[in-house]
């Protein structure tokens, strides 16, 4: 007698939400004694190397609404374009930087903020380099997979049209997403999911 064989069925997806802030951002949902201070709220300490910026922006959705339930995480290079990491060859990074961070937006306004430093130029393939540029990482609830893009300096247009990923990008028109504002030491950054203004993200 052939035995039946009984196929699994996919499991249906799920998205990010909506309760990504208890995990990744317990003492901001008022949740303690998980973690003394949540997970990459600061990168920087009273000896970090470089010069002193703030990024701060919004993420918004299809209709212009700011999303105020997301999570962003960022990593970038130290001022000398030397990344905390183990597999950092070239070098060692800044040990009063950390490299990485993450903040939920805000419930009042939907704004992120992070202090940090400007990055240094990082090498890319065939000696080329790649522009000052921070990475971010955004979950919220509707979405199924975290999205990925980058962040580069209005300040730096010479190494921005050097940058092989900006070169990249076909439309050259879309290079502005990911392009920062600036007033002095601060810089805007609003990640447009959709629409006519949507942001570039990447999958590389």
């Amino acid at each position: 007698m052939v035995q039946k064989i009984g196929y699994l069925r996919e499991t249906p997806s799920q998205t990010a939400g909506p309760y990504v802030h208890i995990g990744l951002a317990p003492n901001f949902c008022e949740i303690g004694g998980v973690y003394d201070a949540d997970l990459g709220i600061s990168l920087i300490n009273d000896r970090t190397l470089g010069e002193r910026i703030t990024v701060k922006g919004r993420i918004f959705d299809g209709a212009g609404a700011a999303v105020k339930d997301a999570v962003v995480e960022i990593w970038q290079a130290d001022s000398a374009g030397l990344y905390n990491s183990p597999s950092e060859m070239r070098g060692t990074a800044d040990p009063n930087f950390v490299g990485w961070g993450r903040c939920p937006t805000s419930a009042e306004d939907g704004v992120f903020r992070f202090e940090t430093v400007k990055p240094g130029r990082v090498p890319y393939k065939h000696g080329r380099w790649m522009a000052p540029h921070i990475t971010l990482w955004i979950v919220a609830r509707g979405i199924n997979i975290g999205l990925h893009t980058r962040m580069y300096f209005p300040d730096e247009a010479e190494a921005n049209a050097e940058d092989p990923l900006l070169a990249r990008i076909e439309h050259r028109d879309r290079v502005a997403t990911l392009i920062a504002s600036q007033d002095g030491s601060i810089y805007t950054f609003d990640v447009h999911l959709q629409g006519d203004k949507e942001t570039v993200f990447l999958d590389i």
